[in-house]
């Protein structure tokens, strides 16, 4: 059960760095077609589309990152309180 959980936490920090990453990626000029930027793109990407079906639109700003990052870090919350408790 330990490993589990740790895996669980483990997977969804780095779903969380790859986001942060995309973030700065996003304020700095880097090459989209570089291997590292595409695989932080195509980790973030479904869960950022999910989470911009669901936000209302705000111009230029995308709330979806951050939107995304707190639901991962109450889910991670969510999780270790639940399994934590067997």
């Amino acid at each position: 059960m330990d490993f589990a959980l740790s895996f669980i936490i483990t997977v969804l920090d780095i779903l969380k760095f790859a986001i942060l990453a995309r973030v700065i990626m996003s304020w700095i000029q880097v090459n989209p077609n570089g291997r590292v930027v595409r695989f932080i793109y195509e980790i973030t990407e479904p869960l950022l589309k999910f989470v911009r079906n669901i936000l209302p639109r705000t111009g230029m700003i995308d709330f979806s990152p951050l939107l995304a990052f707190f639901a991962i870090g109450f889910i991670q919350m969510g999780i270790v309180s639940l399994l934590s408790s067997f």
